[in-house]
C-alpha cells in the first residue's frame, strides 16, 4: 500500500513540475511579446516622427517654391549667373535626402512609406506602387505604421536573399467595399506550402517579430489577412474597416 502512495505522489509531482514549466514557458513568452511589442511601438513611434520631420520640410519647400522661383528670375535680370547658380546648388543640397514619391491624402502613411519605399529603391529593388488612404481611419495612425512598416521591412528582407535582377516590390493600396485594402507582394528565394502559426512562429530575428505585429494589429481591429507563397513570389491581403 505503501508502494502504492508513493507512486501516485511521484506521479503528482511530475504533473506538479510540467504544469509549473509549462506556465512559466507561457509567462515567458507572454513577457517576452509584450516586451518586443513595447520596443517595436517605440521604435515604431521615432521613426514616425524623423520621416514626419522630413515630409514636413519638404511641404515647406513646395509652399515657398514661387519665393524660390522669384529669387532667381531676379539674380537672372541683374545677369547674376553665379549667384543664381549658387542659390540652384543650394536647393539641390536641401533636396539631396528627400524623395517624395507618396501623397496618398494620409500624412503618416505618406511619412512611413515615403521613407521606407525610398530606401528600397536606393538599395536596387524595382518597386511599383499605387496608394491612397482616407484622411482619417478607424485604425490609429501608430497601428497602420506598424502594419505598413513591417510588411515593406519583411519584403525588403526577402529581397536581399534574391539575386540583384530580380528583386521586386509591389504596392497597393486603396479603398475595396468599404474597407482599407493593402496589397504587398514580393520577390522570394523560399517556397513555404502551409503559412499557419507554425510558420510565424518558426520565423526568426525581425521578420519573426514583423509577421506577429502585423498579425496582432489585424485581430486588434477584427480585419482579414491572407499570404499566398508561389514560386519566386510572396504575397500578403490585408484588410481593415475604415
Amino acid at each position: 500500500m505503501e508502494k502504492v502512495y508513493i507512486g501516485i505522489f511521484i506521479v503528482l509531482a511530475i504533473v506538479l513540475i510540467v504544469a509549473v514549466i509549462l506556465l512559466s514557458r507561457k509567462a515567458i513568452l507572454k513577457f517576452y511579446e509584450r516586451s518586443t511589442a513595447r520596443y517595436q511601438d517605440k521604435l515604431i513611434k521615432n521613426q514616425i516622427e524623423e520621416v514626419n520631420n522630413v515630409y514636413l520640410t519638404m511641404r515647406g519647400w513646395r509652399h515657398d517654391y514661387h519665393n524660390h522661383m522669384q529669387s532667381l528670375k531676379a539674380y537672372l535680370e541683374m545677369d547674376n549667373i553665379k549667384e543664381a547658380r549658387e542659390y540652384l546648388d543650394n536647393l539641390e543640397t536641401d533636396l539631396d535626402d528627400i524623395n517624395l514619391l507618396f501623397d496618398t491624402g494620409n500624412i503618416g502613411v505618406d511619412a512611413i512609406l515615403n521613407s521606407k519605399i525610398s530606401l528600397a529603391i536606393n538599395n536596387g529593388i524595382k518597386v511599383d506602387y499605387k496608394a491612397t488612404v482616407p484622411v482619417k481611419t478607424t485604425v490609429s495612425d501608430i497601428d497602420l505604421c506598424v502594419v505598413l512598416g513591417n510588411l515593406i521591412d519583411n519584403a525588403v528582407e526577402a529581397c536581399e536573399k534574391v539575386e540583384s535582377d530580380k528583386r521586386f516590390i509591389r504596392l497597393y493600396i486603396g479603398q475595396f467595399k468599404g474597407q482599407l485594402y493593402i496589397s504587398v507582394s514580393n520577390a522570394t528565394a523560399e517556397t513555404v506550402r502551409k503559412l499557419d502559426e507554425e510558420y510565424i512562429t518558426n520565423k526568426r530575428g525581425n521578420h519573426g517579430h514583423g509577421l506577429k505585429r502585423i498579425n496582432l494589429v489585424v485581430e486588434k481591429y477584427e480585419g482579414f489577412i491572407n499570404r499566398k507563397n508561389e514560386a519566386g513570389v510572396f504575397v500578403t491581403e490585408i484588410m481593415l474597416p475604415l
